[in-house]
């Protein structure tokens, strides 16, 4: 039998040699020792003595049909409610860059090649029914999420086996030993219950997870669906009786009685909700909105707080992305020269009042983004792929085409218009064609008003070299429809990246994902440079090389010019009306809600009643 949990040192076992078997551990990090010992009461960054009580009413943009999880992305609009009411075996410490603690889980063994690992259960772990959550429950969730989910599929592909090794234990067996991810992701598994998904509803009529529903469904977690009105309102309620509220990796949070999310089809709407105080928090994208609309008397009298939170925790890419499933694109001569004729900074000027900056980085914001020309291991590296990657990517710092004024804009163009000649284009009675004397006409696919103005404005600058431009803005159904199918010339895509890549390149950039419906891979790219360098990012066995080895991944993909760069802005705007408080927000929690706040009466008191 394995001694108590709170005995329990944090031991690395890669160090630890001649040990018969791994040693427990209270928490994992990818790479060194993690903060907190596996006593810890808490976070450094929690009250523990936060006030429990009132309600926060936040706003989503769009709709829902859905509260399955299972199929999300593949089917329906999913609920974001959906995903408070479930755990994973650990949660992530958001003062650290990679290092999670026991949630469901209280501890997890691995051997030094990376190999397995195993969870155990917490004994006290239950479902809001009552019933324990069991090895079958994870076992279960696993094998649905990779059967249902594109993303579950790529990210969990390695794991070839899990199987029940205790009353409480759960081992993953992987398909090599190496990659020291595998572990830690195992963690990040959403939990789900396998009797209630198997059970019938209250029509008894057999429920089906690999179909939407809008049926409540069962957690485990600080909150439950208490009611919701379809495509409209959701609210949660915190679960009085919690099972895990004073684990140390709960203690401090989750600490309104309810959580309202109120569901709007277009953001200038939710604005004006927020303004006539029908919502309490609104997370703002739109530059020309935090720069004008935000001067309403509640702000001038200081009853509204904006803040911008500093995103420390992910890096980005967001761009026009092309589909190289369709042969016009195939060339990277022509996908170039879209880019110099994109006129980043005066779109910067005109629609964003300056407060962007342009992407140079599929990493941006990271210390894993590429700069100057590679040297030392990341040139070793890439050095490995040589023959199989643009000459530019060893000789020239990448950098995007400035425009800005009419002399810069001329020479883009000029540029622009090489780069088609030598690609085997020209302009015809002013639209460009290639070789056969075929026109290059781009349907551009947005989904929103905000992104469809970005692509108005960028569309008579295609238009100055030759290319026929069209707008097709959708709904949210066809255009999942139409993503899930790769159905488009260009659309905007966008990556969030954390700070420790790992299996989940391979669904972005991966030859194996560009043909599978619904996957990340919204370019479709299928190289063999980009497949080795991602496994080699996937298989890093230290911090350095695993810095240097997205870098060349980094270096690679700007090179292959595989979209057009758009821009960036590394702060999160909110703006609340000031009713609640936090203790100090950690490094890598952006704004820090829900979890970390809480409803402080004594400043709703100052501002008055809600309407």
């Amino acid at each position: 039998m394995a001694p108590a949990l709170s005995r329990l040192p944090f031991i690395d076992t890669a160090n630890a040699q001649g040990a018969a078997e791994p040693a427990w551990r209270h928490a994992l990090s990818l790479f060194g020792d993690v903060k907190y010992p596996a006593d810890f009461k808490r976070f450094d960054y929690v009250n523990p003595d936060a006030p429990k009580g009132g309600t926060v009413r936040l706003i989503s943009i769009g709709t829902f049909d859905n509260f399955n999880i299972a199929v999300a992305g593949i089917k329906g609009s999913l609920a974001p409610a959906a995903t408070q009411i479930y755990e994973t075996l650990m949660a992530k410490s958001q003062d650290e860059v990679v290092s999670e603690y026991g949630l469901l889980a209280e501890a997890a063994a691995h051997p030094d090649d990376f190999s397995w690992v195993i969870y155990r259960l917490r004994k006290e772990a239950r479902w809001h029914d009552g019933k324990p959550v069991t090895p079958e429950d994870v076992i279960f969730s696993l094998e649905t999420l990779k059967k249902l989910s594109p993303f579950y599929g790529a990210y969990y592909r390695h794991v070839v086996k899990s199987e029940k090794t205790g009353d409480r234990d759960i081992k993953f067996t992987f398909d090599g030993p190496g990659n020291r991810e595998l572990p830690t992701i195992v963690g990040e598994i959403p939990v789900l219950p396998k009797h209630w998904w198997e059970g019938t509803d209250e029509q008894g009529r057999k429920r089906d997870i690999s179909t939407t529903t809008l049926e409540k469904p069962l957690g485990s977690g600080p909150y439950r669906i208490k009611e919701f009105v379809a495509a409209r309102t959701i609210v949660l309620e915190r679960v009085k009786d919690y099972w895990g509220a004073s684990l140390p990796v709960r203690v401090g949070q989750n600490n309104f009685d309810e959580m309202r999310f109120e569901f709007f089809r277009d953001n200038l709407v939710a604005l004006e909700a927020f303004k006539a105080d029908q919502a309490d928090w609104i997370a703002e994208n739109s530059a020309k909105q935090w720069a004008t609309a935000y001067e309403f008397p509640a702000v001038v009298d200081k009853r509204v707080v904006r803040e911008e939170f500093p995103i420390n925790d992910s890096g980005r890419m967001q761009g026009f992305v092309f589909n190289l499933r369709r042969e016009q694109f195939r060339d990277a001569r022509l996908r170039r020269a879209f880019n110099y004729a994109y006129d980043f900074e005066e779109m910067n000027k005109q629609l964003f009042y300056g407060q962007y900056k342009r992407i140079n980085s599929y990493f941006e914001g990271t210390e894993l983004a590429c700069s100057g020309v590679p040297q030392g291991l990341e040139l070793q590296i890439l050095e490995t792929v040589k023959d199989k990657v643009p000459p530019e990517v060893f000789t020239t710092p990448f950098a995007n085409p400035v425009g800005g004024n009419p002399e810069n804009v001329r020479s883009n163009l000029r540029e622009a218009t090489k780069l088609l000649k030598e690609a085997g284009f020209e302009v015809k009675d002013r639209k460009l064609v290639d070789g056969a004397g075929r026109p290059v006409t781009v349907e551009i696919l947005v989904e929103s008003p905000s992104s469809e103005r970005i692509a108005l404005f960028y569309k008579p600058s295609l238009e100055r070299i030759g290319v026929t431009a069209s707008i097709r803005i959708v709904d949210d159904a066809q255009y999942e429809n139409r993503m899930r199918s790769f159905d488009y010339d260009v659309t905007i895509g966008s990556w969030g990246e954390s700070l420790s890549p790992g299996n989940e390149q391979r669904e972005f950039w991966g030859s194996q994902a560009a043909d599978a419906p619904g996957s990340r891979n919204l370019i479709g790219i299928k190289n063999p440079a980009i497949d080795a360098l991602i496994e080699k990012v996937i298989f890093a066995r230290d911090r350095e090389t695993l810095v240097a080895t997205t870098r060349a991944l980094d270096r690679v993909l700007l090179w292959n010019h595989y979209l057009v760069p758009q821009f960036t802005y590394g702060f999160a705007r909110y703006a609340r009306w000031d009713r609640f408080s936090n203790a100090g927000l950690p490094k890598y929690a952006r704004s820090g809600l829900p979890s970390l706040w809480w409803y402080d009466a004594e400043k709703a008191s100052r501002i008055g009643k809600r309407s």
